[in-house]
């Protein structure tokens, strides 16, 4: 079983280089905006690593989250190659654009989503908890009509996030390490 790195060391090396996907540097007023959009208070783990960058393309060593069952994605991992930010660049998705989003895919509320294309979402899940609760952390599968709890809160979630590249996608089964 991998070693599961602490939340500090993840937060030094979190992002990728480059500018692709970052919205202007968080502010409190813009975290009290989304809250307010939202609905719901951000968990502050996350809100560390925006503040580190707001948003972006996630680095290598980051961009996945290994799963304990096959999903549309993969046998035994879903991709976390960016994170939404908080922000309102023009051409550019944020967390402030999950309300209109949640409608659009018919997904359930209250959530946040974090990352993905429209067909397959990793969000946070403030259903079971309310909105000033610590939101889980799931996978909405639009095209199979599934979710799947990835972790049962942000900072979790981000101290299990993996390699992509560590995955054999050829393998049926790699639970065998």
């Amino acid at each position: 079983m991998a070693v599961v790195a602490r939340f500090d060391e993840v937060l030094v090396t979190f992002w990728a280089d480059g500018e692709y996907g970052v919205q202007p540097p968080l502010t409190d007023e813009m975290v009290r905006e989304a809250q307010r959009v939202l609905g719901v208070t951000l968990p502050s783990s996350l809100l560390d690593l925006l503040r580190v960058q707001n948003g972006g393309v996630v680095a290598a060593d980051h961009d996945a989250f290994p799963t304990s069952r096959p999903t549309s994605w993969s046998q035994d991992h879903v991709p976390f190659d960016a994170l939404m930010g908080i922000g309102r660049l023009e051409r550019l998705t944020s967390l402030l654009d999950t309300p209109y989003l949640v409608k659009e895919w018919g997904l359930s509320s209250p959530i946040v989503l974090l990352s993905g294309d429209g067909h397959c979402w990793i969000g946070l899940d403030y259903r079971g908890c309310g909105p000033d609760g610590d939101p889980s952390v799931t996978w909405f599968d639009i095209e199979l009509d599934t979710e799947l709890t990835l972790a049962g809160d942000f900072r979790t979630f981000v101290e299990n996030l993996t390699a992509a590249s560590g995955f054999d996608l050829d393998l049926d089964d790699s639970t065998s390490n």
